[in-house]
């Protein structure tokens, strides 16, 4: 089919010079006729199906159906013009079987106009890179359906074993994002003039697409934007402004975004260009939207990515580390396990890095955290917080602050040896017991005391306590039940 289509479209000489007329017997579609003096239309001549279905560019003047090969390297650049302007059409991808042909043939240029950009050509002209930016804009940028950003409800992206949804139109989708990778990070492409056209509104419409459902479309942008931004020095703090914007709405408006974990890789290696010292907007980033992600009941979609962020925050500047923990606290999520657990992976990786000066300014409000961990009914919150101690930099920090860490925890770990139902958990908390009365033995002993004494005056005020309901009980008994009881009805004077 493909083939007898072409085989009716004529070449045109590259010379020839053009016009575009409305055809009333082609529905208005303008057609491209040649206007050689050596040749007159023919009567007879075929319907030129390409210029129906993608009317020729008027800036080049130029068959987009010639191969670049064919045409002289002072055309290249129109031809190429012309052939992105041939792939402006969008069909419609959910009927497979509607426009066929036109869809291989536009499958075909694209493939070719990437080959092109690929293959190194000279400096890109104004006109080329308006072109192609038009181009993109035209096949990429789309809003998607409701069904998109709801189709899972208020816990989207809770479950990571989602299926994930695929653009039926990926096969022309995913080369016009390889064109426009290939063109950013061409040596041929001026950072000075594409700027004009990859501009602000351009960057907001690619961050807007990062609500794809389609895993593979979200992967093409990371790396598209990850080279914008390197490219582009005068749109990076634009960049960072738009992502941040991103983070606040999804964690204090919406809570449903499908891109948060590729937006965070595209961050994490921003934040490792980052100098120093750290500027107070990046902190404020820090503060403002990077600990709040914790928050989000999806969490798990992208921890992995937030976690790496936030510990290159920490490596830039370690004195931000009491800063995170401080926020890691007040976003603990106390009814949520496999939260708790993943927050607790997270204090470890800081606490590897933490100097000792951070480290005692937040391990008072951490260790008390830690003890509620590992009383914690659920038996792999308790288990995650006693594996801290295996850990040999969190363990000498431990040993040279015992004096204020043992009696925070101490409770916890006796509470744990009476009552708690794990056996896992047990064994556990009686190593670190023991590990404690290695470590400082007088101190293990002292603790033990107060721990009986607490015991004491607790078991002691609940018998108070429940003596004196005890009194209150038989006194209301002794009391007479009134019988007659009346019901007055109290009139309120009207206000004038």
């Amino acid at each position: 089919m493909l083939k007898q289509i072409l085989g009716k479209l004529p070449r045109r000489s590259i010379k020839s010079e053009s016009f575009e007329q409305n055809d009333p017997n082609n529905g208005g579609i303008q057609r491209t006729t040649s206007l050689n003096s050596s040749s007159s239309p023919r009567p007879n001549a075929p319907k030129r199906t390409s210029s129906a279905v993608f009317p020729s560019s008027v800036i080049a003047g130029i068959e987009p159906l010639l191969p670049f090969k064919d045409a002289p390297a002072s055309e290249k650049m129109s031809l190429f013009i012309s052939k992105l302007s041939l792939c402006c059409m969008v069909f419609d991808f959910s009927n497979p079987s509607k426009n066929t042909a036109e869809k291989d043939l536009k499958r075909l240029t694209l493939i070719e106009l990437l080959d092109f950009i690929a293959s190194g050509p000279p400096r890109f002209s104004e006109p080329a890179i308006l072109s192609l930016c038009k181009m993109c804009s035209v096949n990429l940028f789309r809003v998607f359906p409701p069904n998109y950003r709801s189709s899972r409800g208020n816990n989207a992206g809770e479950n990571e074993d989602d299926e994930p949804s695929f653009d039926p139109g990926w096969p022309h989708l995913q080369i016009v994002y390889d064109i426009l990778l290939k063109f950013v990070t061409s040596s041929s492409v001026e950072a000075k003039v594409a700027k004009k056209y990859i501009n602000h509104s351009f960057i907001l419409r690619m961050l807007d697409l990062f609500e794809s459902e389609d895993p593979r479309e979200r992967e093409c942008l990371k790396a598209i934007m990850h080279r914008i931004y390197g490219k582009f020095m005068v749109h990076r703090p634009f960049i960072r402004k738009s992502i941040s914007n991103i983070f606040y709405r999804f964690v204090f408006e919406s809570e449903r975004h499908n891109g948060i974990a590729e937006l965070l890789e595209i961050f994490g290696s921003v934040i490792t260009g980052f100098a120093l010292p750290l500027k107070e907007e990046h902190k404020i980033f820090l503060w403002r939207a990077l600990i709040p992600l914790h928050k989000p009941k999806c969490l798990g979609v992208y921890f992995q990515q937030l976690s790496y962020c936030v510990t290159q925050f920490i490596e830039k500047d370690p004195k931000l580390a009491s800063t995170v923990i401080r926020g890691l606290l007040k976003y603990w999520p106390i009814t949520n396990s496999q939260k708790e657990v993943m927050f607790l992976g997270e204090v470890e990786e800081i606490l590897e890095s933490i100097n000792m000066a951070e480290f005692q300014r937040v391990m008072v409000p951490l260790f008390w955290r830690i003890g509620c961990c590992i009383n914690s009914s659920h038996f792999q919150v308790a288990e995650r917080a006693l594996l801290l101690w295996n850990n040999d930099q969190i363990f000498n920090l431990i040993g040279q602050n015992r004096q204020v860490i043992l009696p925070i925890i101490f409770p916890a770990l006796e509470a744990n040896v009476q009552n708690h139902w794990n056996q896992s958990v047990l064994n556990l908390t009686l190593n670190v017991r023991n590990v404690f009365t290695e470590m400082d033995n007088m101190l293990f002993l002292a603790c033990h005391a107060h721990f009986l004494e607490e015991q004491e005056k607790q078991s002691s005020a609940t018998d108070k306590r429940k003596e004196a309901w005890d009194r209150l009980e038989n006194a209301a008994s002794l009391r007479p039940i009134s019988v007659n009881t009346t019901a007055v009805l109290v009139m309120m004077p009207q206000q004038s």
